[in-house]
């Protein structure tokens, strides 16, 4: 034992468990009558927030929710879910956000698997929510959310419990705890499961606190922003945001829809600074008609994350006034733990330059201890030389506690000390990593492997192109070859063989499409391209 250990101890006044429940805490003392969450017509200050989520926690706590119970919210971008991000962890119970997109059947798995005691529920979404309940035999505690700026003609009640109304029996005296443990679990998400039953990812507090902070550092992040809630908050609870902005004393704009319309008068109408979205977001945002925009009266930072964006999306956006930033992470990190940092030597680039490495998966995030590209089977580093395929691997306090109930999952995924990713990209000589594709969606033609997103960013570039996705399409040859579903730029026809014709200007032979589908591309509510979906239509293709 050193010197230093020496009768220097943890006590509790040196060393208190992380959790972003402390964000709203201060909000609240230091800052009570400011503007917190704006819906609509509805407006809270952070001392309503606190009150709302203390009185939530009570009427929980009263029908006996208790540590390490799970409360699960199937909901959209609305007061309620932001709330759930502190109402929940305040009783010690774990929030489980459901993505609103699911079938029922995915529903009830998730409900079932995660041993939900209470679902908070949308009345909108009772279709889907009503049939997974029907094949599920344990009692789950029912509240729903009637909010009044839904589509009214699709909504039915679901529970015996309204939000308001069982909000109202909690006691804003309640007292709450913070967690004893900052590696108590905070929440519960599950993955999309394109094959197989989704997983369950825990996030515990600690994680949940240094992806805030770190959040806020990688993005220069200042105090009283304007955050537009354009990242579904069931998705890595918000890419962690409703933690971060309570802890810049920022106001949340909740965006029930996305609607590009809306989008634009809400940056208009609340002077928002920042936002997150898929690379289909900005893809709505550059295409929407003269008639929706509105000229914005200040630059608007955004973050982009998903499917790797091509290029052409950051000029397109950055002709509006929008900054964008690419940042890369998966369910299992917390959200994004890389980030295409800029580095000033690159100014004097060219603009296509630029945009191009603008689309580079990046650097670690400052919360990041480890991020690297390694052979899977070796565990050995790939040489920095922009060419030689590994996987990404991940290490640091943002890496998910693990898969719920399944350790065979997580030790596979953390074999070697190091989180495996399951995407391919190389290593350029300046440590930045730029993803080749999800190993599952790299096309092995004739022996060569070939990245669907090179294609996909070529075709992205030509004007009539709004959408790109390619997939492996099976082929008697070469065993497969690349297959391009497009959706078009409106009123901006084009023929397939004008496509094809527009690769073999830029690309190999080998890589151009040998099929060009028009059509309108699957999606989850996140934004990303359902390759699975593609790749069964691809099989059908003569």
């Amino acid at each position: 034992m050193s010197v230093y250990e020496k009768n220097l101890e943890k006590n509790k006044a040196n060393f208190v468990p992380l959790t972003p429940l402390t964000f709203l805490v201060r909000a609240k003392e230091i800052y009570p009558n400011y503007e917190a969450v704006i819906y609509e017509d509805r407006n809270y200050t952070w001392h309503e927030v606190y009150k709302r989520c203390v009185k939530f926690a009570s009427a929980l706590s009263k029908i006996g929710i208790k540590k390490g119970d799970t409360v699960s919210f199937l909901a959209f971008n609305t007061p309620e879910i932001f709330e759930a991000h502190y109402s929940v962890p305040m009783t010690g119970a774990v929030l489980n956000t459901i993505n609103i997109r699911l079938d029922a059947k995915t529903i009830s798995y998730i409900l079932d698997h995660g041993e939900a005691k209470v679902l908070v529920v949308d009345r909108q979404l009772h279709v889907e929510v009503k049939k997974a309940l029907s094949s599920i035999k344990r009692k789950i505690i029912i509240i729903d959310i009637n909010d009044k700026y839904a589509d009214h003609s699709k909504c039915e009640k679901i529970g015996d419990r309204e939000y308001e109304e069982f909000l109202k029996t909690g006691d804003e005296n309640f007292q709450w705890k913070m967690p004893e443990d900052e590696w108590q679990a905070l929440s519960l998400s599950y993955t999309s499961g394109t094959t197989g039953n989704p997983k369950g990812v825990v996030y515990h507090h600690r994680g949940s606190y240094l992806m805030s902070t770190g959040s806020a550092t990688a993005w220069n992040m200042p105090n009283r922003l304007n955050f537009l809630t354009i990242v579904p908050m069931f998705h890595c609870n918000g890419w962690g945001y409703p933690w971060t902005v309570p802890m810049l004393i920022g106001r949340t704009i909740c965006l029930r829809n996305i609607d590009v319309k809306k989008i634009f008068e809400l940056i208009d109408k609340y002077n928002v600074t920042h936002f997150g979205g898929a690379p289909i977001i900005l893809n709505m945002i550059t295409g929407a008609p003269e008639k929706d925009r509105k000229k914005l009266k200040q630059k608007v930072y955004v973050l982009t994350a998903g499917a790797p964006p091509p290029s052409i999306i950051f000029k397109k956006m950055k002709s509006l006034g929008f900054e964008v930033m690419h940042v890369y992470g998966l369910t299992e990190t917390y959200g994004h733990v890389t980030q295409c940092a800029w580095n000033e030597s690159w100014d004097e680039f060219n603009e296509e330059k630029q945009n191009e490495i603008k689309a580079r998966q990046g650097v670690r995030y400052p919360n990041t201890e480890g991020v690297t590209i390694m052979d899977p089977e070796t565990m050995k580093e790939v040489p920095k030389d922009s060419k030689t395929i590994g996987e990404i691997m991940i290490k640091g306090n943002v890496v998910m506690k693990g898969y719920f109930k399944d350790k065979d999952a997580t030790d596979k995924a953390m074999k070697g000390g190091w989180f495996h990713t399951g995407d391919l990209a190389v290593m350029h000589p300046d440590g930045y990593v730029k993803i080749q594709d999800r190993s599952k969606d790299i096309i092995i033609s004739g022996g060569e492997n070939i990245s669907s997103i090179e294609i996909e960013n070529t075709l992205a570039k030509h004007p009539s192109v709004s959408i790109a996705a390619v997939v492996a399409k099976p082929d008697e040859k070469w065993g497969e070859v690349p297959c391009a579903f497009i959706e078009m730029v409106k009123d901006k026809p084009v023929t397939e063989k004008e496509l094809i014709s527009f690769c073999k200007e830029t690309l190999a032979g080998f890589k151009v499409p040998k099929k060009v589908e028009f059509c309108d591309l699957p999606k989850t509510s996140t934004g990303k391209i359902q390759k699975f979906e593609l790749r069964k239509k691809a099989k059908e293709l003569i």
